[in-house]
């Protein structure tokens, strides 16, 4: 299925690094417009540094990431920031403000970067929160909701400007299996419903079986990418040890939920 679909986001001979410490180097792989995009790999691997190189928080020590032909580090600031206004991130921990209701949370980055008014913006928050489950949730504050409906509220706020890329760092952390599998589905409604391309940072099998289409797969001990595609034609004819050792863990039930 990805096969027809259009580049969005190229990544190109790229090393992470802290310092002179390198996390990953020479990892090539292309992210498809539409695609579930899963980075893969046990702890310690450098998923979560990637995924900050490729949402603007952490740039390489050594090549590329193109959106759409665009070299995202090499742009200038303008343009960055206009790549950066269509992405939409979902910390691992939801991430929203304490203080505030699910509907302040979520008027946030209209009120930072659209010129809506109050009544509008209400509006907007409301249908961004009923997409996700939690109409008639907006006047709740973060304490007063499950981590499933945080992560949901969450997923609202970084639904808010109608992102392109929606990013996910380990979705399911923290979460009991049903409420794991609903997010899932609605990783699934959503990119289906608005034609965004989803990248998740997971190491979940449930999830990368049930959602994912394309992946790469980081490997700690040589420092780089040894597999990619779909995850679950890398389970059945990776003929590397590592990556059908993570993919086939509790091989019993290994499809998860999927």
């Amino acid at each position: 299925m990805a096969a027809h679909r259009k580049p969005h986001i190229t990544v190109q001979d790229l090393t992470m690094a802290y310092g002179s410490y390198v996390v990953m180097r020479d990892l090539n792989f292309t992210i498809n417009r539409g695609d579930i995009f899963i980075i893969m790999g046990g702890s310690g691997c450098g998923k979560s540094t990637l995924m900050k190189a490729l949402v603007g928080l952490k740039g390489p020590a050594k090549g590329a990431v193109f959106y759409e032909g665009l070299d995202f580090w090499a742009a200038k600031p303008q343009q960055r920031e206009n790549i950066m206004r269509r992405i939409g991130i979902l910390y691992q921990s939801g991430a929203l403000w304490s203080s505030m209701t699910l509907a302040g949370n979520g008027a946030l980055p209209l009120e930072a970067y659209t010129d809506l008014s109050p009544t509008r913006i209400r509006e907007l928050v409301a249908l961004k929160l009923a997409l996700v489950g939690l109409a008639g949730f907006e006047n709740f504050y973060p304490a007063e909701i499950s981590g499933g409906m945080r992560k949901r509220a969450g997923l609202a706020r970084a639904m808010a400007l109608d992102p392109e890329v929606l990013f996910f760092d380990e979705p399911s952390a923290g979460l009991d299996p049903i409420s794991a599998r609903l997010l899932d589905d609605l990783i699934l409604e959503l990119r289906d419903s608005l034609g965004a391309t989803v990248v998740v940072v997971t190491h979940e099998l449930a999830s990368i079986f049930a959602i994912g289409d394309n992946s790469v797969f980081l490997d700690p001990d040589s420092k780089t990418m040894i597999a990619g595609g779909d995850p679950k034609q890398l389970r059945a004819e990776s003929g590397d040890p590592k990556v059908r050792r993570f993919l086939t863990r509790g091989a019993s039930n290994g499809e998860g939920h999927a």
